[in-house]
């Protein structure tokens, strides 16, 4: 069986609004699709046994969506991936961002695989792109389930880079929102500067669907104009893997091709700065949020517990100037972006690495996160061996609906 298989949310929106197909025989295709594939991806902890379909009217209309299990979910429990939470009751009420996505007409079937409290430490989610690499983290049970064609729409939440590094290794794309755009409350939370959350689709023009039904604002159209956009290497992080460097090769000259002003991203070493700057945000402000985790170290995954250790013994003034290197290269990007589209360049390293006993490095998303702007991770892209290999785009704060417009014209160059 071919478990890579994702699931057009677009054409599903068309067939629902259409009457072609309905909310049940989606529902339907849904629990199918998982009964036969769940067994070799294995993306969800708990499905709904009786999803509440009630709230089935907006734009989605009966959308089957899965949710990450850090978000509260209404009658199933947030086991957030640890044995730490193993007998958490059910949560009473829906996170904030579950209800928005309920009114615009999802249909929550379940709660999909985390990392233990979406850090490091896997879970046993398969990569249905390739079944013997890692599907990532820490969103990886949303990404797997999406690109198994499980669910069209699942949703997930980024810290350091746990929605763009799992839709590149997966083969599917991504939506993170800027930093705030939604409440956070009733979701178990690791970083309160940096955690945004995000949502997968089989495209990005499946994602400009999901966000024109979730923000309530009109249809997400390609852009009038081929995009100008900002090619970031990523070069002095260090990191990139030759097949990524081909494969930007590659993008430039399709974006050219299309007629897309390229340019060179002129803030590398920024960006490299940045980068170093927020392990440091993250683990002292984890250890504070986990707080009540702290004590039960011993019992958590050895990642986190060292990331909780690490944070508990960060001085006050080295978390504050990690703070003040990201505040003041925040001007600088938003500069860049008054005059730029988008600022584009690697998901992750490469493709996914061999193995699921780790999730990758999400080191690519560090400097994004930290400056909380909106990213994309478009699809197409694969290295010699067939492997996905994701590129993100990078927009304005609170503007993503123009970046899905410009990600989705990008897209269209790689098919």
């Amino acid at each position: 069986m071919n478990l890579y298989a994702p699931w057009s949310l677009r054409a599903l929106v068309k067939d629902l609004a259409t009457g072609a197909t309905t909310p049940q025989a989606a529902l339907d295709r849904a629990r199918a699709r998982i009964a036969a594939t769940e067994p070799d991806v294995a993306a969800w902890v708990v499905r709904s046994p009786a999803p509440d379909r009630a709230s089935s009217a907006g734009v989605l209309g009966g959308v089957p969506l899965g949710v990450k299990d850090i978000i509260d979910v209404a009658g199933l429990p947030t086991r957030c991936g640890s044995a730490l939470r193993a007998d958490a009751p059910p949560a009473r009420a829906d996170a904030p961002i579950v209800s928005a996505w309920r009114r615009a007409g999802a249909v929550v079937i379940g709660k999909t695989v985390t990392t233990e409290f979406a850090f490091f430490a896997p879970g046993p989610t398969h990569n249905p792109a390739a079944s013997a690499h890692t599907p990532g983290g820490s969103s990886s049970g949303s990404a797997a389930a999406v690109a198994a064609g499980q669910v069209p729409l699942a949703i997930g939440s980024q810290t350091a880079g746990s929605v763009t590094r799992p839709a590149a290794y997966c083969g599917v794309a991504s939506l993170v929102m800027t930093h705030g755009r939604f409440s956070v409350d009733g979701v178990v939370g690791l970083s309160p500067s940096l955690d945004s959350h995000g949502v997968y689709a089989a495209s990005a023009a499946d994602l400009a669907v999901a966000w024109m039904a979730l923000d309530g604002g009109g249809p997400v159209a390609l852009p009038r104009r081929p995009p100008r956009v900002l090619l970031w290497s990523a070069e002095p992080i260090g990191v990139v893997q030759d097949g990524m460097r081909h494969a930007l090769e590659t993008l430039r000259e399709r974006l050219t091709d299309g007629g897309a002003v390229v340019d060179d991203f002129p803030e590398e070493r920024l960006v490299a700065e940045v980068t170093a700057a927020h392990p440091v945000v993250m683990a002292y402000e984890a250890a504070r949020e986990r707080a009540e985790e702290l004590p039960a170290a011993d019992r958590l995954s050895e990642p986190l517990a060292d990331l909780l250790r690490t944070g508990a013994r960060t001085p006050d003034a080295e978390y504050h100037d990690a703070r003040k290197t990201v505040e003041s290269a925040r001007i600088r990007i938003a500069e860049l972006l008054t005059s730029y589209d988008a600022i584009v360049g690697p998901a992750a390293p490469g493709a996914a690495p061999e193995g699921l006993s780790a999730t990758g490095n999400p080191v690519l998303s560090r400097a994004w996160q930290a400056w909380g702007l909106p990213a994309v991770a478009v699809p197409g892209l694969r290295d010699a061996d067939g492997l996905p290999l994701g590129i993100q785009a990078v927009g304005r704060a609170h503007h993503e609906g123009s970046l899905l417009t410009h990600a989705t014209w990008i897209e269209s160059r790689l098919a």
